[in-house]
């Protein structure tokens, strides 16, 4: 197998996303600084934090939602996370044994499976509550949508999916800093970016963004966003 990794910050800032490659899992977070953070504590230190507490947890028996749920949990003891008041993470979570590929997504990090067919694993409930323009009231709320911040609950409220590993060839995880590639701007389909050179993918996405400075084309609140992107390939 073989396991490939691209990811850049958005021009002129320091990148919040965040990969971990373990010898039987990859996890891809994008860190959400909160407004009312201390200077230390942005999301990229968050998303951090998290991955280095779940590449600590992630074994070969206990369900991902548990394992995230723990994590966050961890964190909150450590650091003395406030509800609400906190830097946050999306999710995503690839793992695998000899017989299975799991999968866990949290808020708008995909994973997708390729086979003789796509499987796409996405939580759409923030992009759902998009047009709301107090969103944030929002999260990590039943009937809204969920990150990982101080909330346990949050790791429980997570997407997953199983999949026969016999049946999967190559499996992505992304930041929507990559996936807005395919779900916005277009300019991919899912399958290309099983077999694209990552860092194409990345400077493709860029480079659109760069024709669009205004925002006119495709409507978003900043040009750039950081970009991370993990994909494993089972039958390399």
């Amino acid at each position: 197998m073989k396991i490939e990794t691209a990811e850049q910050g958005a021009p002129g800032r320091v990148t919040e996303d965040r990969i971990r490659v373990l010898p039987n899992a990859v996890v891809v977070l994008d860190g959400v600084t909160s407004r009312t953070r201390p200077p230390d504590r942005n999301g990229g230190w968050y998303a951090a934090k998290l991955a280095d507490e779940l590449a600590r947890l992630i074994n070969d028996v206990d369900p991902l939602t548990d394992t995230l749920s723990r994590a966050i949990s961890n964190l909150v003891e450590e650091h003395g996370l406030v509800v609400d008041d906190s830097p946050s993470s999306t999710a995503a979570v690839v793992r695998w044994n000899d017989d299975t590929v799991d999968a866990l997504v949290l808020c708008d990090t995909p994973v997708v499976a390729f086979g003789r067919s796509t499987r796409v694993l996405e939580d759409t409930r923030l992009e759902d509550l998009r047009p709301d323009p107090d969103i944030l009231r929002w999260k990590n709320r039943t009937g809204g949508y969920w990150v990982a911040e101080a909330d346990p609950e949050a790791g429980h409220q997570a997407l997953t999916a199983s999949w026969p590993r016999a049946k999967i060839t190559s499996v992505i995880a992304l930041t929507d800093g990559v996936s807005c590639g395919v779900s916005e701007y277009g300019l991919f389909e899912w399958e290309a970016l099983a077999e694209m050179p990552l860092g194409e993918v990345l400077d493709r996405i860029r480079e659109a963004e760069r024709g669009d400075s205004e925002h006119k084309r495709w409507p978003r609140f900043k040009t750039h966003d950081d970009q991370a992107i993990a994909r494993i390939s089972f039958t390399a």
